[in-house]
């Protein structure tokens, strides 16, 4: 089930001392700017490989890419396909997992400006997903836990 879900990220509450520091280099409105440029290069590489209009369209956001689309424009380099080897071999990915976490590291890698993925994307989308498997073991554990509370 939890593989499915492409990314977690864990928010903590907020403490007073958190709202003592300055504010984020990055507001929203530059974040913002971020994400449209990458969402505009994900369509014009799509559309500058020559992929026919209707597939360019379905592919061009890195989250529905697939199949040659994935395997041409997510491919990392030698040492993040070396990473993401050794946490396949670890267990830590399914081939679901394992296309997810090349779209996350395809998106992250556009986020940062970078034409290519490279292991630090890689490594930054493992995080992601790792943090994704730990909700999983504490979602298991919860329920395991209910299924043994006698129902009153």
């Amino acid at each position: 089930m939890f593989d499915r879900i492409d990314l977690t990220v864990e928010t903590p509450p907020v403490t007073a001392a958190d709202m003592a520091l300055p504010p984020p280099a990055e507001g929203t409105a530059e974040a913002a700017a971020r994400v449209a440029t990458a969402r505009a290069q994900q369509e014009e590489r799509v559309r500058a490989a020559g992929f026919d209009p209707v597939k360019a369209r379905d592919q061009a956001i890195n989250a529905r890419a697939s199949g040659e689309t994935l395997d041409r424009f997510a491919a990392p380099d030698d040492a993040g396909r070396a990473l993401l080897m050794r946490a396949g071999e670890a267990g830590g990915l399914t081939a679901r997992g394992w296309t997810r976490t090349l779209r996350l590291a395809r998106t992250i890698a556009d986020l940062d400006g970078s034409t290519g993925v490279l292991r630090r994307h890689v490594a930054e989308a493992l995080m992601y997903r790792r943090t994704t498997l730990g909700a999983q073991g504490e979602f298991e554990r919860q329920t395991a836990h209910r299924s043994e509370t006698p129902a009153f």
